[in-house]
């Protein structure tokens, strides 16, 4: 059931960007009723903002349709601080900000070092990258905003929640982290290109995750981290993009 969630996130959003550029261009249609539903499509496609306000629309769509789900499914896990129980409870030691945030800005250095060592020569892009490089500041503001959230905490509940809670009884807790941060890391290759190279990266930070996760009793820590791993990242990547050439 714990995978079934994670399959329904994937699909949601599949589903949701196929419902968001339909209704966003009949709304496009409407306005100009001469125009057919195909040049509308184009005029859509065309606004340097329409595919980061449609994967922004669609990770909350599937976000919020997921977060229900696991609530409504289990809903005497959702608060208990250790597994089977989900994570969302308050932290049990102090000073977890600090942890958390160190785990998430210091977890891209030392798996970026790993990441360009087996990159080699090859150029390391994430889909972003191309989703964001014509789009207007506001748009870039509301994505990185959707990415130090929403994005974090619907993964957290799928990855170090509900899978994690699952993975451990039936192997223990160093494999269930292990497996919970292959899988974590898995669906994360499509959006950067299926560059394999990225793997060591995905599974040191979700390691990490789980750890936070587990440590301090919580789900909240692990969020932070991740949050702010993605606010590192469009830092640097926004930079990059800002820069000569």
């Amino acid at each position: 059931m714990a995978l079934g969630l994670i399959a329904c996130y994937l699909t949601l959003q599949v589903a949701g960007s196929a419902a968001v550029v339909g209704v966003l261009a009949l709304l496009q249609h409407q306005h100009s009723p001469g125009a057919a539903v195909t040049s509308a499509l184009g005029a859509l496609g065309a606004h340097p903002g329409a595919t980061v306000a449609q994967a922004i629309l669609t990770v909350c769509i599937a976000a919020a349709a997921v977060i229900w789900l696991a609530h409504r499914r289990w809903p005497t896990l959702w608060s208990q601080g250790m597994p089977p129980g989900f994570g969302l409870a308050r932290p049990c030691r102090r000073m977890w900000p600090a942890a958390a945030l160190a785990v998430g800005l210091l977890a891209p250095f030392v798996g970026g070092l790993l990441t360009r060592l087996l990159a080699g020569d090859h150029d390391i892009t994430q889909n972003v990258q191309q989703l964001a490089r014509h789009a207007p500041l506001g748009w870039r503001l509301g994505l990185t905003v959707m990415a130090i959230t929403l994005a974090p905490l619907v993964e957290e509940l799928l990855f170090r929640g509900v899978l994690l809670s699952a993975l451990i009884p039936r192997c223990g807790v160093a494999l269930a982290a292990l497996l919970s941060a292959a899988a974590f890391a898995a669906i994360h290759l499509p959006g950067l290109a299926w560059q394999w190279y990225a793997l060591p990266e995905l599974l040191l930070l979700g390691v990490a995750l789980a750890w936070l996760r587990l440590h301090y009793r919580s789900l909240w820590p692990s969020v932070l981290a991740h949050g702010a791993n993605n606010a590192l990242a469009l830092a640097v990547l926004f930079t990059a993009m800002a820069g000569p050439g």
